[in-house]
């Protein structure tokens, strides 16, 4: 077989750049958003640092919110209610996951479904799994999946078979969601998945987010499989995803550089959504 092709996310994102910076050109204020940590999850650092460099470059006021590991769940809560309630806060992001003790799906009650830019709020997520998408703020990670799988797919993704290794809130369970609402049929996966390699064999598209470094290997797919890693992994080389490189399919995202960069720019997309809605202003 040739080489594989990556499917890289910076592309895509550049073009979503270039709309959340025409959205914001058009207002005479900074919007804010502010990320909430309550652990010492190290990927979570590594994502509040993507997110504040971003912020800088499109010109939105970030604050990170350190509460710390040794938070607790009713301090958790005030903060995300103030946060809510605060009109000079357009976007709030629960960095997950939380320290060990704290609940999310507690927290996430106390959190404003209009400033929720990384969808993960039961709201919007039932909005997610009844179809009605339009009205929801989609979580920005299987957003920035389903794009690499159009782009390597083609825009059409009705009747194309996908497995999701990893049925997680932020990934997996969302996108499972969005992916069977565009005719998609979805194979989940998790670690009681028995013969992975044979449930992957007919699928056209692996998706591995469960953040296990090297889950995904050769013996795992197939030349015409192609590979979107949703992992992220602090080693000590470096960030690395779910799957190990340059797996023998016909095209993978690298990691870096593949659903990081448009994740994060379909979040502040979601935060100029979340503006329009907080302002009665017409949304797409």
């Amino acid at each position: 077989m040739t080489d594989p092709r990556p499917l890289l996310g910076k592309p895509l994102a550049d073009g979503v750049t270039r709309g959340v910076k025409g959205a914001l050109a058009q207002w005479d204020f900074q919007p804010g958003l502010v990320s909430v940590l309550a652990s010492d999850d190290p990927a979570s650092r590594v994502y509040v640092e993507s997110k504040a460099r971003q912020a800088e470059r499109l010109g939105v006021r970030f604050t990170a919110l350190d509460l710390g590991p040794e938070a607790t769940q009713d301090e958790l809560h005030a903060a995300l209610r103030d946060l809510s309630a605060d009109p000079a806060v357009h976007g709030i992001v629960l960095e997950l996951p939380l320290a060990p003790g704290l609940d999310p799906d507690a927290a996430l009650l106390h959190l404003a479904p209009r400033k929720d830019v990384e969808g993960l709020t039961p709201a919007n997520l039932a909005l997610v799994a009844a179809g009605r998408e339009s009205e929801a703020l989609l979580p920005p990670t299987p957003r920035s999946v389903r794009f690499l799988l159009r782009q390597a797919l083609g825009e059409d993704l009705r009747g194309l078979r996908v497995a999701l290794i990893g049925p997680g809130r932020t990934v997996g369970r969302p996108l499972a969601s969005m992916l069977n609402n565009r005719g998609v049929t979805v194979t989940v996966c998790n670690e009681h998945t028995r013969d992975l390699p044979g449930v992957l064999a007919p699928q056209d598209a692996v998706v591995v987010a469960v953040g296990h470094a090297g889950l995904l290997r050769p013996e795992h797919v197939r030349t015409h499989h192609v590979v979107i890693d949703a992992g992220i992994n602090v080693t000590p080389e470096g960030v690395v995803g779910d799957a190990l490189p340059d797996l023998p399919v016909r095209a993978q995202t690298p990691v870096p550089g593949g659903v990081g960069p448009l994740t994060s720019a379909l979040m502040y997309q979601n935060l100029v959504r979340a503006v329009r809605l907080g302002r009665g202003e017409p949304v797409e």
